[in-house]
């Protein structure tokens, strides 16, 4: 039951989806609970994978079939997952990029993480992430539509695993006061990784049946240098990791996801 209530505190920190009334006080709230419902965020990528996936299906089977049809049911399941997060993910990639894309110090850089106003960097950047994860969903989709639902689902749930290892190899080092990542941060650890890799497990089987064994160890390489790459610019740039970073990591090694797999 214990673990019941951390997914529940995850999907509702990380979704839209309301966790309200009696089970609101079932579940609970304090810093220590928060932080150990790091490894669940896996799991709350089957709840949003899942939603973007069956936007996908239904926008594909209602549309005529074609290029474009496939373009539209993208970004029309790329929008419906932005909206169950609030974005939360898009908006870290976005600030991230502005703090760490000029050649700001240290403190500059998180000074400008921390204001919410968006940037040349963040806005380029953001689109183009966006642009790419459309393109490669309607290109998987010449898979048909049971594998790209298949991958959006899965990458969905892989992409929030690679957060987990920023969190363990990096300390916290943003000081904005009240920061919401904060709990989550200060004790992530192998429990924090193990429990993330067992919701991971059925979404690698998936991606093997789906594009088979070559390709689903290209989408997992392709993401590992996703998650290297981050790891080294934080380290370099930061001397450890934000909440924001947290995000763009998530968003950078989903679509490595996409790109591994549409090579199959």
């Amino acid at each position: 039951m214990q673990t019941l209530r951390h997914y529940l505190l995850a999907l509702q920190f990380f979704t839209r989806i309301p966790v309200t009334g009696r089970l609101a006080a079932w579940v609970g709230y304090s810093p220590a609970l928060l932080n150990a419902s790091a490894g669940h965020f896996p799991g709350v990528g089957w709840v949003v994978g899942a939603w973007g996936a069956g936007v996908l299906w239904v926008v594909l089977a209602w549309l005529p079939s074609g290029p474009l049809a496939a373009l539209v049911a993208a970004g029309l399941s790329t929008a419906a997952t932005a909206w169950l997060t609030g974005a939360f993910h898009e908006d870290g990639l976005a600030d991230t990029l502005d703090g760490l894309g000029g050649n700001a110090d240290r403190e500059r850089a998180l000074a400008i993480m921390k204001d919410s106003r968006i940037g040349s960097y963040g806005t380029l950047g953001l689109l183009l992430v966006l642009l790419l994860k459309v393109a490669l969903l309607a290109l998987l989709a010449r898979h048909g539509e049971v594998s790209v639902a298949a991958a959006l689902l899965a990458a969905h749930v892989l992409s929030r695993l690679a957060p987990l290892g920023v969190m363990v190899a990096l300390p916290y080092v943003s000081e904005e006061a009240g920061s919401k990542s904060k709990p989550l941060a200060e004790e992530a650890g192998i429990a924090t990784v193990l429990a993330g890799l067992a919701w991971s497990l059925p979404a690698l089987l998936l991606l093997a049946w789906r594009f088979g064994v070559p390709a689903l160890g290209t989408a997992l390489l392709l993401s590992l240098l996703a998650l290297a790459a981050m790891l080294r610019l934080l380290r370099r740039r930061l001397q450890g990791f934000t909440g924001d970073t947290l995000g763009a990591t998530q968003q950078l090694c989903e679509l490595a996801l996409y790109l591994g797999l549409a090579s199959a």
